[in-house]
């Protein structure tokens, strides 16, 4: 099989790397008067800072062993890794792309924050933002890799990724699974369904903590992407991994731990363990900061494997205590090891959130990781 790249997919793929890529859009050279205020720099963050978890700090340009649980520290020069080119010889697998209409969701029918408008601090609660929200419609596309070595009809594991079509993932997976590093497996990116932050369709979908996005992947997409692609997906939770950056990948974790009998596998990329969330949920005032200030120390372990990464110069805004992703992450890595789970941690210096260069050079390396232990054809144990 060969991939059928049209021009409809090259443009979805440029929006969705651009989505995937930042946690919000870049400010337009003439900003119009109703635009989001630039950003000020992120200042950068020394790994060694008193607190921060011990990590081992790499020779420039290498990774981790995928076989190594605990804290690393790399940078400051990033090199594409040779698994994310196309190689000569391997095969390639093919792409399936479709779309889902918001007027077909049980799930999710759509919002939009109001044109111009952000959130603002409540006065009498800066933790809470107030926000102008609608329904609008949306379109979602999603993208199916299904690898050359699928044998039709057999029960496939599988990765779930956010935020749109992951060409790099889908280039990864070709020869990853060529040389037996990981199994043979079917890659799935979905498109969020528009905007961002709160008051946002992708803001409901991946800051919102609890099982939903996961129920709504299982019951909406995954018989899509078995009915577009004609594969089948395995229903093992061993077999079922989810990934994103940002949202995107505090998303990801929130999939798992809500519905662990689904999930098992977890890569995220400047995870926003961070405050998030709208419409706020009393239950969980802080968001996304409660997997390490709460949900983690206080529930029994669950059966996740994690590959995290953050980067120096991440994000951070001040207008609380909740929103620095690198003690999030940091805050994250702590967590973990106390209740044992298996988890890699990755520092990265020298870049910045969602850094492409750092997942050029590391995401073989993080995808093997995650499917440790995940039985490969072929390969003796």
């Amino acid at each position: 099989m060969s991939r059928h790249l049209s021009t409809t997919f090259l443009i979805s793929l440029t929006v969705s790397l651009n989505l995937a890529m930042a946690q919000a859009p870049a400010p337009a050279t003439s900003p119009s008067p109703t635009a989001r205020p630039a950003r000020p720099p992120a200042p950068t963050r020394d790994p060694n800072t008193p607190g921060y978890v011990k990590a081992k700090d790499l020779a420039d340009g290498t990774v981790p062993s995928p076989k190594e649980d605990g804290n690393f520290i790399i940078g400051p020069t990033y090199k594409p890794a040779p698994e994310m080119n196309v190689q000569e010889g391997v095969p390639q697998g093919e792409v399936f792309n479709f779309t889902m209409e918001s007027t077909d969701s049980k799930f999710y029918p759509g919002i939009a924050r109001e044109a111009g408008t952000f959130g603002t601090p409540d006065p009498a609660n800066p933790n809470k933002l107030l926000v102008k929200s609608h329904p609008a419609p949306y379109t979602r596309k999603v993208a199916v890799y299904v690898p050359k070595q699928y044998v039709a009809g057999t029960d496939a594991p599988f990765i779930v990724g956010a935020d749109g079509i992951d060409k790099g993932l889908f280039t990864a997976l070709d020869n990853l699974i060529s040389q037996k590093r990981v199994p043979v497996m079917i890659g799935i990116s979905i498109g969020n369904g528009s905007g961002d932050a709160q008051g946002s369709q992708r803001g409901l979908e991946y800051d919102t903590m609890s099982g939903l996005y996961a129920e709504f992947v299982e019951k909406e997409v995954l018989p899509l992407v078995e009915k577009n692609a004609k594969v089948k997906l395995t229903k093992d939770p061993e077999g079922r991994a989810t990934m994103g950056g940002s949202s995107g990948g505090s998303a990801a974790l929130i999939m798992a731990w809500y519905h662990p009998e689904l999930y098992h596998r977890v890569l995220t990329y400047s995870g926003t363990y961070v405050n998030q969330q709208w419409p706020t949920d009393p239950k969980l005032p802080h968001g996304a900061w409660e997997f390490h200030e709460n949900l983690i120390p206080n529930s029994p372990k669950k059966p996740i494997r994690l590959w995290m990464h953050v980067s120096d110069r991440d994000n951070l805004q001040t207008r609380d205590d909740f929103h620095d992703w690198v003690l999030a992450n940091e805050r994250m890595a702590h967590v973990l090891a106390a209740k044992g789970y298996n988890y890699q941690f990755v520092f990265a210096r020298n870049a910045g959130h969602t850094d492409r260069a750092v997942k050029a050079q590391t995401l073989p390396e993080a995808l093997e990781y995650v499917w440790q232990g995940y039985p490969i054809a072929g390969v003796k144990k």
